[in-house]
């Protein structure tokens, strides 16, 4: 059983499509049956995160791990079955991951504040017939006619 001691990225690097989490030794380490084992870029070196997706796309990648002459070979899929790999990383990718708002969502929400000004329309048009306010039913019920 092994857990994260430590998991910072040496830098992260942002393109169109993805987010490069590029790791270095001295940032990644584990604990497995109570040593601390650091990370040696032998084999894979970074996480590679899909934008659109927000899936790690390489998750084949092995990452080598090293205490002394003891080497550890993990893959990334095994990573991502940790708890608090999943927390490390969720913590880094955070300021970089932004949910996109769908044109729907932002139509569907144009939709309700037209729908909630046309109802307080209606209401004002029904307190200035009770008050019988004869320019102010005009003025609502012209903005009404313009909607």
């Amino acid at each position: 059983m092994f857990s994260v001691k430590m998991l910072k990225p040496y830098y992260i690097k942002e393109e169109k499509d993805y987010i490069r989490v590029v790791l270095a030794y001295q940032y990644f380490s584990l604990l497995m049956d109570e040593e601390v084992y650091h990370f040696v870029p032998l084999e894979a070196r970074e996480i590679r995160i899909n934008r659109e997706t927000q899936q790690i796309e390489n998750q084949e990648a092995v990452f080598v791990f090293q205490k002394g002459k003891q080497f550890h070979r993990i893959s990334l899929a095994d990573l991502i079955k940790m708890r608090d790999f999943k927390q490390h990383l969720l913590n880094i990718l955070s300021p970089y991951i932004v949910i996109p708002q769908t044109n729907e969502k932002k139509d569907n929400i144009d939709q309700v504040i037209i729908e909630l000004e046309r109802t307080n329309l209606l209401r004002l048009i029904d307190q200035a017939l009770d008050a019988k306010d004869e320019m102010k039913f005009l003025l609502y019920t012209g903005k009404l006619s313009e909607m």
